[in-house]
């Protein structure tokens, strides 16, 4: 049986490419979560007005792939210590979160969370809370690395991820 882990990191087309990579992962939909605004729109969202993260939602398999495995490569492929930033994106829009399906997801991300702490100079600011209303991103926001992968915000922002997650964990990788 799949299970569900929403995460926000910076740009959801960042965490789309490398997720979309992983063994165990069947599917990966970039969106919106955290918000107040029902169906948001991706220009609504970059304004920051609307309270929402660009996040990913992936489904995995856990006999493949474990949440601590999944979490493993969100914390090296963005940095969970700036409040609200990942590189030159800076917005609400932009933060660091995982948001949970279950407690038991919930416990397993408040350890790593707590495992982690010491391995950072700035406190890990990275937000956890239950998951809610999730909402696809427009379709042109999806596979947009594998449509793009020549863009420049692509080449400078999502290749280097991508690259840090197959430096880091290429046995994870399909």
């Amino acid at each position: 049986m799949l299970e569900t882990i929403t995460l926000g990191g910076g740009c959801f087309w960042c965490l789309e490419a490398v997720f979309q990579r992983v063994v165990g992962v069947s599917d990966v939909t970039s969106g919106y979560m955290g918000g107040y605004v029902d169906q948001p729109l991706y220009n609504q969202v970059c304004q920051g007005n609307t309270g929402h993260a660009e996040v990913v939602q992936i489904q995995f398999d856990p006999h493949q792939i474990t949440l601590n495995d999944l979490l493993d490569i969100f914390f090296v492929i963005h940095n969970p210590t700036t409040l609200n930033q990942q590189g030159h994106d800076v917005g609400t829009q932009y933060r660091s979160a995982i948001f949970t399906e279950s407690s038991a997801h919930a416990e397993v991300a408040r350890a790593k969370i707590a495992a982690l702490a010491g391995d950072y100079s700035a406190p890990i600011v990275t937000e956890l809370a239950t998951a809610a209303m999730f909402w696809p991103a427009e379709l042109e926001h999806h596979d947009y690395y594998r449509q793009h992968p020549n863009q420049p915000y692509c080449m400078a922002v999502v290749e280097p991820k991508l690259q840090k997650f197959l430096q880091h964990f290429a046995e994870k990788a399909k």
